[in-house]
């Protein structure tokens, strides 16, 4: 199995150096030259299998560079940081069913990823007696999952950008009190988009990044996107066992990463419905999948700010296949982007495009509203991205199908929120409490590219 970049300008590459780019050096995303097939029967017989189990004959199915114990080892090691036996168990509310994602460290979706990631980057790293030095982007969640995966790793230093003071209280927190030596957080004053630039731009500067061994942890890397592919087949076998009904996922969305992985999934032969797209006002995708607008838009603070995104960087992945697998398509889109503000598609295009996704858009009131009332008639908590989804879910999808929500992150992590919408307290888990009156250490800068390159030269490892 080897990779190929999305603008064409690398020769393929196998899977452990894909993971070691991360960004292609063309400055496109790495994609499989295919994607394996999976059958109807082959499906039947991976439902007795247990998360890692799953994960494993999925993952193995993309690496072929890796010796199948040492794979097998890497993804036990990280499920087995999760606190629930099923790693990303599925329960119905309501008629709804709820795939919980946040059973892991930092209590969010990043973490089923970024522990497989860090861990596949310090068995890289031992192979080749190398160093790294990743640099990373958050609206939140990426960030403290990231860092969470490779704190004390050998061989890694890691350097995350953060909009200051536009996460929540507890997405800060578990980055800033990270205090090892081999991690550095830096607070920028700006918007998520601004950060995510900045890497950007470090990536692009060749010389740079391989002077200084760069390393991406963002969902830039193949990897991540990988990772999260297990969870789409997990949650359909399960849901599964109850009949036959259509099977719809509804997916908060930010980067474009994670619905991705669904599209990934259904590439692979995953009967897969519809992929429903839910996002908050910073609706680029929505006005792309309803309308065929991609236009750019101005970032707007929302109570789910972990989807406070104008340019999703995954959505490159995507449209490499909407044009045919076709590089110089791609380049010209996003040579029309930067010039236009805007990409252009054919109304052939926007067919494809809506036989595999739909989409809803969800402002805070609703938001809030949907916490409030799923709270007052099942009793389960929703993290306001969660909340997005299912308010998505209620709306457009069929009440007589199987709809997946994904929960993307714990209510712990936007209590503040979840406060607002229900009037009253949220339980804080102990790890949450751990972190209050936790040392702090935490750079912040304004959002200059050279600031950020100086300070990354004065603490590489």
């Amino acid at each position: 199995m080897n990779y190929i970049s999305t603008r064409g300008g690398i020769q393929p590459i196998p899977f452990k150096d894909a993971v070691m780019m991360g960004l292609a050096s063309d400055g496109g995303l790495l994609l499989p030259q295919s994607y394996p097939s999976v059958s109807r029967e082959q499906l039947e017989a991976w439902r007795s299998l247990n998360y890692p189990e799953l994960a494993f004959e999925i993952i193995s199915r993309f690496v072929d560079d890796i010796p199948i114990n040492e794979l097998k080892a890497i993804i036990d090691r990280s499920y087995a940081t999760f606190t629930h036996p099923e790693v990303t168990p599925v329960l119905k509310e309501d008629g709804i069913y709820i795939l919980e994602l946040f059973h892991g460290v930092t209590l969010a979706f990043k973490d089923v990823a970024l522990q497989f990631l860090g861990n596949l980057f310090e068995y890289i790293l031992a192979e080749r007696n190398q160093k790294l030095n990743i640099v990373g982007a958050t609206s939140g969640d990426t960030g403290s999952a990231a860092i969470h995966g490779v704190r004390g790793k050998k061989g890694i230093t890691i350097f995350i950008l953060h909009p200051h003071g536009k996460t929540s209280a507890v997405q800060a927190l578990q980055m800033t009190s990270v205090t090892d030596a081999n991690v550095h957080n830096i607070a920028v004053h700006g918007t998520f988009d601004d950060c995510q630039d900045m890497v950007k731009a470090l990536f692009g500067e060749l010389k740079f990044k391989d002077e200084y061994s760069l390393g991406a942890v963002n969902s830039i890397n193949w990897a991540r996107v990988l990772a999260q592919v297990v969870y789409y087949f997990y949650a359909w076998l399960r849901v599964n066992e109850e009949g036959d009904k259509q099977i719809h996922f509804s997916v908060p969305t930010g980067n474009f990463g994670d619905i991705f992985a669904g599209y990934v999934a259904k590439r692979m032969g995953l009967p897969i419905g519809k992929l429903l797209l839910a996002t908050n006002e910073n609706n680029i995708l929505t006005r792309f999948i309803n309308g065929g607008d991609y236009s750019l838009g101005n970032v707007v603070p929302t109570v789910s700010p972990s989807m406070d995104i104008q340019i999703a960087s995954n959505f490159e992945r995507y449209l490499f296949h909407l044009f045919c697998d076709d590089p110089d398509r791609v380049k010209a889109a996003f040579a029309e982007l930067k010039e236009r503000g805007r990409i252009s598609f054919t109304p052939a295009e926007m067919l494809k495009v809506r036989a595999d996704f739909c989409s809803y858009s969800v402002n805070q009131s609703a938001t809030l509203e949907t916490i409030r009332n799923f709270h007052e008639e099942t009793g389960y908590l929703l993290d306001p991205h969660t909340a997005v989804g299912v308010k998505a879910a209620l709306e457009i999808l069929p009440s007589d199908s199987a709809r997946i929500c994904l929960a993307t992150a714990h209510p712990a992590k936007f209590s503040e929120t979840v406060e607002k919408a229900l009037g009253k307290a949220v339980p804080l888990p102990e790890s949450v409490k751990e972190l209050q009156g936790k040392p702090t250490r935490c750079e912040i800068m304004d959002p200059d590219l050279e600031k950020v390159r100086e300070f990354i030269v004065a603490h590489a490892g």
